[in-house]
C-alpha cells in the first residue's frame, strides 16, 4: 500500500507545473480576472504599503513554525479577518492556458491550483478565488484588506488544518508578475491566496492581482 501511495505521489509532483509556466499564464493574467466585473460604488480594498512583504521576508528569511505535511486534498477556507469561510475545489490549466478558477455564478466558492503543491506540503500552495461577479463581492473581495499576523485555516480531506500567517499582501500588475518572488519555494510550507485588483476597465478587466503571503505556523 505504501509503494502505491509514493507512486501516486511521484505521479502528483511530475505533473506539477513548472514556476515558469504558473508565472508566463499570470503575466497574461488569471481566469478570475477575466470574469471579474468590477462595476460596483466602491472598489475591493487594495494592499496598503506597510502589508506589502519586506525584502527580508520575500528573501526567505521568514519560516514557519510546523513542519510541512504529507500531501492532502484541501476542502475548506477559512480566514476569519475578513469573514471567509467558503468550500474549494481543485482547478488546473484550462483549454486557453489559463489558471482555472471556480465557477463565478458561485460567488462563496475558491480554488486549490493542482499545479502547486497542496496546501501544508513543503512548497508553494496557490489558492485563487473571484473577487466579484456580476451579482456583486464574491470570496476573496476583501482580500487586500488582509494584515500582517492574519490566518488563513484551510481544512484538509485527511482531517488535519493548516493554519498559515500572513506576513505581507501586495498588488502587482499582471504585465509585470514576479512570478519567481511569488511562488519560489523557501523550503517551508507556504501559501500564496491570489484574487485580481489595481485599476478596472471594461476593456480589459483589473489589471493586476492581489497576492496574500503566507507560511505555516500550526496543524491541528
Amino acid at each position: 500500500m505504501y509503494g502505491n501511495e509514493q507512486a501516486e505521489e511521484e505521479e502528483r509532483r511530475k505533473k506539477r507545473a513548472p514556476w515558469g509556466v504558473i508565472a508566463l499564464v499570470l503575466l497574461t493574467g488569471l481566469a478570475l480576472i477575466r470574469n471579474g466585473s468590477g462595476e460596483f460604488d466602491v472598489g475591493p480594498p487594495q494592499p496598503a504599503s506597510a502589508a506589502a512583504a519586506d525584502s527580508q521576508v520575500s528573501s526567505g528569511l521568514f519560516a514557519g513554525v510546523a513542519q510541512p505535511m504529507p500531501y492532502a486534498l484541501p476542502e475548506r477556507v477559512r480566514i476569519p479577518s475578513i469573514q471567509v469561510d467558503a468550500p474549494m475545489i481543485p482547478v488546473g490549466l484550462d483549454a486557453d492556458g489559463w489558471v482555472g478558477a471556480p465557477p463565478p455564478e458561485d460567488p462563496n466558492l475558491a480554488g486549490w491550483f493542482t499545479g502547486s503543491v497542496s496546501p501544508g506540503e513543503k512548497g508553494t500552495a496557490v489558492v485563487v478565488g473571484h473577487v466579484d461577479n456580476s451579482q456583486g463581492p464574491a470570496v476573496f473581495y476583501s482580500l487586500g484588506a488582509l494584515k500582517p499576523g492574519s490566518r488563513v485555516e484551510i481544512s484538509r480531506q485527511d482531517g488535519k488544518t493548516a493554519v498559515f500567517e500572513i506576513y505581507g499582501v501586495e498588488v502587482f500588475e499582471k504585465n509585470n508578475f514576479p512570478g519567481d518572488r511569488v511562488y519560489a519555494s523557501k523550503g517551508s510550507a507556504e501559501l500564496r491566496v491570489i484574487t485580481c485588483g489595481g485599476g478596472f476597465s471594461k476593456q480589459n478587466g483589473y489589471d493586476g492581482n492581489v497576492v496574500a503571503f503566507a507560511s505555516l505556523v500550526e496543524v491541528h
